[in-house]
């Protein structure tokens, strides 16, 4: 499910990092996007590059529906299409000018990006909801090791004596995005708990990755 090949879902971002009217980059096996949410709560998954001169969209604006490029302003709709080019505000843009897209999902807190065409929809995590996200340089192997625990069928990694945390990583090149997910009736000392020893496996991970370079 959280392979590489098509037809697969990535989980990028926690959707409480992504306030609406906001843009910020993230990753996917096919590469880089420019992750945002339009003023009206709707997230979307757009090439990092502006057609026009290939300034990164992840550095852009959000306005209104539509995601701005920063270097002149191009505006693309959630659907990829150019709606507005400043220069020229009285040309209707050519279809021909647009972005890539890819679908988006969210559940369990998380918002998931499709690689390809999945089949289905992203797995069900049951009752678990998102604490934070860290990044760790060290790849899943090494995480899973430190945590003491393979990655199930839904990319879940146990963490050895803390049943109630779960990681869920992504391996980015030579690094890892980890979304720390708990059960949803954990106390607020529970999540403090959940946090300090997320960052113990990273370190852990992070330790074993240098080992074996």
């Amino acid at each position: 499910m959280l392979s590489d090949t098509a037809g697969s879902w990535t989980p990028v971002a926690l959707s409480a990092d992504l306030p609406p009217a906001t843009v910020l980059p993230a990753w996917t096996p096919a590469g880089s996007i420019a992750l945002w949410r339009s003023q009206s709560g709707r997230a979307s998954a757009s090439s990092d590059r502006c057609p026009h001169r290939g300034m990164r969209l992840s550095h852009g604006f959000v306005r209104g529906e539509a995601l701005s490029c920063i270097y002149h302003g191009w505006s693309y709709s959630p659907a990829g299409g150019c709606i507005r080019i400043p220069a020229h505000p009285d040309l209707v843009p050519p279809e021909a000018i647009r972005v890539a897209v890819q679908k988006v999902e969210e559940s369990n807190g998380l918002i998931w990006v499709a690689v390809g065409q999945p089949a289905t929809h992203p797995p069900p995590l049951g009752d678990l909801v998102p604490l934070r996200s860290l990044t760790a340089e060290a790849g899943i192997a090494a995480i899973e090791a430190a945590a003491g625990a393979k990655a199930d069928a839904d990319g879940l990694v146990s963490v050895a004596d803390f049943p109630w945390i779960r990681l869920l990583p992504t391996q980015q090149g030579d690094r890892t995005l980890i979304h720390v997910m708990i059960e949803q009736a954990c106390s607020i000392a529970d999540r403090i708990a959940a946090s300090r020893i997320a960052e113990a496996v990273r370190r852990q991970a992070e330790a074993r990755q240098k080992e074996a370079a």
